[in-house]
């Protein structure tokens, strides 16, 4: 087979995904969607400073079904963020390289982040 035949390496139709990459991916998109959620805080700062009224409208807003859903996958994407950020700088110090313990610092670091959101939604009145 000539080396111009050779698909270019890994091919994604004969890569098979695994926890790590996926994890990986996810984190470079909560990465860039957080990014809207600094345009939630830069509003609520900015219904505090005009005044109790508008504050309040703030407020409704908040408290719709939509928003609801929209503050929890914002809460979930910020604390799968910060945790696979512990990740990495774990890996950067040398520990849970291997791809055993690799997958299951990924998959506790799946369930911490869906644990911590739904204990902060529950406690800000986001669901429940």
């Amino acid at each position: 087979m000539k080396k111009e035949d050779l698909p270019i390496s890994p091919h994604l139709q004969i890569y098979k995904p695994q926890i790590t990459s996926i994890l990986s991916i996810t984190h470079r998109i909560t990465g860039f969607f957080l990014n809207f959620s600094i345009i939630i805080f830069v509003l609520w700062i900015m219904s505090l400073s005009l005044g109790e009224s508008t504050y309040e409208v703030f407020i409704e807003y908040i408290k719709i079904i939509p928003i609801k859903i929209i503050f929890f996958f914002l809460l979930l994407g910020f604390f799968y963020h910060l945790l696979n950020g512990f990740r990495h700088i774990i890996w950067d110090f040398g520990y849970f390289i291997e791809n055993k313990s690799s997958a299951i610092l990924g998959y506790i670091v799946l369930f911490f982040s869906f644990s911590l959101s739904i204990i902060v939604s529950l406690k800000l009145g986001i669901i429940g």
